[in-house]
């Protein structure tokens, strides 16, 4: 009953300022906010890491989120949007009735939630060279988001990852910021937009700022590269990183993401530089700024050393998540420091200004529920004819000996026999890679899709007879067609400072060449690897990056009902430990075969 008298009262005071601006109903509020409400508001915490549901109406929480693998006990779609009204209903309840903005990690598709359509990640959209793509993807992962009544999306990543041993190659669009420029606009005005049937908004955020693809290999985790060292002069980071924020600031992205790594030895957490007098002041950003994971837990110093410098520096909304530090210890120390003079109250309120204004524009004290309506668009045809756009526009044919398209190759008796092999081949975990279902990913069928095995079984031409084979060592056809790759993989998991091919891949490869056939090679990866010297002993080779659970789309273009127009948007070195900075090059940026 106090809960309802609660939302009864908010609902009364947000009537009677509907007539006002934004500005002034955010003023407003922050005229009537205690200290503890306006620390609550700067909190964000993963659902899972609550003490108890009734801590986001005691304590007024700001936000809450699901990383990776973070969703309902039973992942079902009905699941996800009782859990959301649950915790948005706690929210209304509290004294100012202010909703929660809810994050997700829905970075190609909705992809914690069994059933969504997973897109290529952004490496193989990177492949397409099509901001319209790219656009369609964002608005088709923005209609499924917002099905679950979840509001707001980390994404995109607007990265330029520079030494492919980093294990987020895979979630930048290219090595080349140009490139990361374009479609990252593209991506924010489709995750923004508005034509999706669903009225309610998702608002994008762009990460990570700045510099997270251009650490120097050695300065990261366990000697590696992700949350390493960028150095960088501010001239050069104006020139090259900077222009793709801007894009993203002038295209109306609502929140910027801040990077774990450092910029000149400096964590990006704690650069007041960084975050207001550049990002701020210099390049004019109205939205608020949003912490990584325990973000600020590694600026040196104790904890509430880093709570101080991290908020003094411009961070607004601090994702505590629960996790390594206790929300509630995070919101003492903040509340400790702000009557400790520490922080100054303009800075908080700045911080909870932006916060508020975002929510505003974002629909949330309108419409803060959910209800099961829109709950079709996830995983729904429409969607998944996207994603089987995007995966056939991103693979990238770089050899080709006369035997692709399959159904044009030339065999005697009229019909061929096509053997499939490799671990790649039958497995919709692997194909999808990382950030999907669970933060790591996994094998198998870990959700609903396509394998690039059923693809071809359901797309074959008369005349063509797929068969599986594993390990390419028991049956002989007249092509053998190998899907090797990587494992899925997430972060500083997927740090590797060796990418040579796996040695089980090269072996079922060797079977089939043994056997006598032609061997077409597809590889499923986050980035390019160690090819050389193998491909010369190929008769075809397609970079398939990390296509999702449409593996219809491979298909479309093995069997030559598609064009290939993929393109490598980062360059392929002969040893790709080298990255995009390479002095030998095996394949340049911009090369890709078409049928011709």
């Amino acid at each position: 009953m106090k809960y309802i008298l609660s939302f009864l009262i908010s609902l009364t005071l947000f009537s009677c300022q509907q007539t006002l601006s934004i500005e002034q109903r955010v003023d407003n509020i922050i005229a009537q906010m205690t200290t503890a409400e306006k620390v609550g508001q700067m909190t964000q915490i993963d659902h899972r890491f609550l003490d108890d549901h009734v801590d986001i109406t005691d304590y007024a929480i700001g936000s809450l989120l699901s990383g990776g693998g973070s969703h309902p006990k039973e992942n079902t779609l009905e699941a996800w949007v009782d859990l959301y009204n649950n915790y948005q209903e706690k929210a209304l309840a509290s004294r100012l009735g202010i909703p929660l903005i809810y994050g997700i990690d829905a970075v190609h598709g909705h992809n914690n939630v069994k059933g969504a359509t997973i897109f290529p990640h952004n490496i193989g959209l990177g492949a397409t060279g099509n901001s319209d793509i790219v656009r369609s993807v964002s608005e088709a992962t923005a209609s499924e988001v917002a099905a679950t009544g979840i509001n707001w999306t980390f994404a995109p990543c607007i990265a330029t990852p520079q030494d492919y041993r980093w294990g987020r190659t895979y979630e930048g669009f290219s090595s080349d910021p140009k490139v990361a420029l374009e479609l990252g606009v593209a991506a924010v005005e489709g995750y923004q937009s508005s034509t999706k049937k669903n009225p309610r908004k998702v608002i994008a955020c762009a990460k990570h700022f700045i510099g997270d693809g251009n650490t120097l290999f050695g300065t990261g985790m366990a000697n590696l590269v992700d949350r390493g060292n960028t150095i960088l002069s501010k001239e050069d980071l104006k020139k090259t990183l900077i222009p793709a924020y801007q894009a993203a600031i002038d295209a109306g992205v609502e929140t910027i993401m801040a990077s774990y790594n450092s910029w000149n030895g400096v964590k990006c957490h704690g650069s007041k530089e960084l975050l207001t007098d550049i990002l701020k002041e210099e390049m004019g950003f109205k939205g608020f700024v949003i912490s990584d994971w325990a973000g600020i837990d590694e600026i040196p110093g104790d904890y509430k050393s880093d709570i101080v410098t991290s908020i003094n520096a411009g961070m607004d909304m601090v994702m505590v998540s629960g996790e390594s530090e206790p929300y509630k210890k995070f919101m003492a120390l903040l509340t400790e420091a702000i009557e400790e003079k520490l922080i100054p109250m303009s800075r908080i309120d700045d911080a909870v200004s932006r916060i508020l204004k975002v929510k505003f524009r974002a629909g949330l004290f309108e419409d803060p529920l959910m209800d099961y309506n829109y709950l079709s668009e996830i995983g729904s045809d429409e969607n998944r004819e996207i994603a089987r756009d995007a995966v056939r526009q991103s693979i990238v044919v770089l050899k080709n000996e006369s035997i692709l398209p399959l159904s044009n190759t030339k065999i005697e008796a009229g019909d061929q026999k096509i053997v499939v092999a490799g671990r790649g081949a039958d497995n919709l975990g692997m194909q999808c890679g990382g950030w999907t279902i669970d933060w790591q990913g996994g094998q198998g069928n870990i959700t609903e899709g396509t394998t690039i095995l059923e693809g071809l079984i359901e797309n074959a031409p008369p005349g063509i007879e797929i068969v599986s084979d594993p390990l390419a060592n028991s049956v002989k056809g007249d092509v053998a067609l190998v899907i090797i790759g990587e494992d899925p993989y997430t972060e500083f998991f997927g740090d590797r400072d060796s990418l040579n091919l796996n040695e089980e891949d090269l072996q079922v490869i060797e079977n089939a060449k043994a056997q006598g056939m032609k061997v077409v090679v597809l590889l499923i990866s986050g980035r390019p690897m160690n090819i050389f010297p193998h491909i010369f002993n190929w008769d075809a080779f397609a970079a398939i990056w990390l296509p999702g659970s449409e593996g219809a789309g491979i298909s479309d273009v093995l069997f030559g009902n598609y064009n290939p127009t993929g393109r490598l948007s980062f360059p392929w070195p002969t040893q790709a430990e080298e990255g995009a900075n390479s002095s030998s090059v095996l394949y340049d940026m911009g090369a890709g075969l078409s049928y011709e």
